[in-house]
């Protein structure tokens, strides 16, 4: 890039000098023979000695030269093309001349060859009560060595700029290529060492500076990405590691029971067995939630979008979370409200809002689900779903939404963490918002804000329910209902 920028600035000088240099040549040498010719017109000789010379018969012999220190000549043209020198060699007669003779022209400029080959510059005027005209001349040797030295000093001075435009192109490119080489050499250390913690020094506001800043930015992204993902590694094999420990105690027991030949009880193998399911149930949980947390979150994952009453899908996970939540009453009021997403993922984030609800609720307790529009935000509609249990400590409500967090009071229960992270990825990606806070009166309340209208799409079907994404979403959403409740 500094060879193209130096070669660049090198060619634009390059012209622009020779540019320069050659309307340059061609004024001073237009200066040059107006000057020229001038001095001719300066120095005319008195028409009476052309004519006693002529009459004379003093005009040089062809073979004969006058004498002529200056180089100048002094030509007699008659009407007929001929020609008599009085002074220096004899000169080319152009048609101009002749016409001048003959009174058609009053003057006659031209460039001329003499008889020895020299070019002149020709002034022709007629003879005042004659038949012929007379031709002044001299030669352009004079004028054509000034152009020469000029031409040679431009060529020199063109040159001298071009190499000087050359170096100060290198320099320049030098110089402003400076965080450019900076940037470079930072991409490929971190390319040699995945050291994503590089940053480059930023100045000024320029291009160069708004991609430094953009590179900066793009490596704090990559690192913290690096981060969440390095966690989230550690964090699902921290709890990985409980069901899978619980699960090879349990079956260790199970097989020295078979290996040694005594039975345990009935009760006991049981038990041992149900707590088998129970960490499997809950191992597939788990699983299911980190297959759905690590779907893109640039859109909102891989079923279709449409668009989906609210109401319906709120409707549907409150039935399904009524089948298991033994003891607690779930209520649910809900206006009709459509929005534009994903019917599975929305019922799944709509069935872990209640089932937390369910897990925090006091035996016989009750949880209230609603949906209605916002009314102090046009096209919004609010569900809450608000349980009357102990609620959540204030300290606790900005990580109920991290990915495995679980609240001290909570990790005794079933559960993976990832409930209430999937429920606001979703919310995220639909375009609204939820937020957990303590309810009035006692309780936690969940509060989530989607974006729609209360009537369906003129596009859609009035009173069509709309369907789940797929089968495999629905089963995706089912799983909830073979395990225990997902809590923060």
């Amino acid at each position: 890039m500094r060879s193209r920028l130096a070669l660049l600035a090198a060619l634009t000088v390059a012209l622009a000098v020779t540019a320069c240099a050659v309307a340059s040549w061609f004024l001073v040498r237009a200066q040059l023979v107006g000057s020229l010719d001038d001095s001719l017109r300066d120095n005319q000789i008195d028409p009476s000695v052309v004519v006693d010379r002529v009459q004379s018969g003093q005009c040089a012999p062809p073979d004969e030269h006058a004498p002529n220190p200056f180089g100048a000549t002094v030509q007699v043209v008659d009407r007929s093309g001929s020609s008599c020198a009085i002074v220096g060699n004899r000169i080319d007669v152009d048609t101009s001349d002749i016409d001048v003779a003959e009174r058609h022209l009053a003057e006659a400029v031209h460039n001329g060859r003499g008889s020895e080959g020299t070019d002149y510059r020709v002034l022709t005027r007629p003879v005042q009560n004659t038949n012929v005209a007379v031709s002044v001349a001299r030669p352009l040797t004079e004028l054509d060595d000034s152009l020469n030295r000029l031409a040679v000093i431009l060529v020199l001075v063109a040159t001298t700029g071009v190499l000087g435009a050359a170096g100060a192109g290198v320099a320049l490119a030098r110089a402003g290529l400076r965080p450019v080489d900076r940037l470079t050499d930072a991409a490929e250390h971190i390319a040699r060492t995945e050291d994503l913690a590089v940053r480059i020094p930023v100045e000024g506001d320029d291009e160069i500076a708004r991609l430094s800043r953009s590179f900066n930015s793009m490596t704090g992204a990559l690192a913290s990405s690096r981060e969440l993902q390095q966690q989230l590694i550690a964090d699902a094999g921290h709890e990985l590691r409980t069901p899978l420990t619980s699960l090879r105690t349990n079956i260790d027991l199970l097989v020295r029971s078979e290996e040694t030949g005594r039975q345990l009880p009935a009760e006991d193998r049981r038990a041992l067995l149900d707590s088998v399911r129970a960490q499997m149930t809950e191992l597939g949980a788990l699983i299911g939630d980190l297959q759905e947390l690590s779907r893109p979150d640039a859109g909102p994952g891989s079923g279709r979008v449409t668009v989906v009453g609210l109401h319906e899908v709120a409707e549907r996970a409150v039935e399904r979370v009524r089948l298991r939540s033994s003891g607690v009453t779930v209520t649910a009021e809900l206006s009709p409200w459509y929005v534009r997403g994903e019917a599975a993922a929305l019922e799944r984030a709509v069935v872990n809002l209640i089932d937390n609800a369910v897990k925090f609720s006091h035996r016989q307790g009750t949880v209230d689900v609603s949906l209605s529009a916002d009314p102090g935000a046009e096209g919004e509609g609010v569900v809450r779903v608000r349980d009357h249990g102990p609620g959540v400590a204030e300290d606790e409500l900005p990580h109920v939404f991290d990915r495995f967090w679980r609240s001290p009071s909570a990790r005794s229960l079933p559960g993976s963490g990832l409930g209430l992270s999937i429920v606001a990825r979703t919310v995220q990606q639909t375009g609204g918002t939820v937020r957990l806070g303590a309810a009035e009166g006692g309780g936690t309340e969940a509060v989530m804000r989607l974006p729609g209208t209360p009537q369906p799409p003129a596009e859609e079907p009035d009173g069509e329910p709309e369907e789940p994404a797929d089968d495999a979403a629905q089963g995706s959403a089912g799983e909830a209902e073979e395990r225990p409740p997902q809590g923060s």
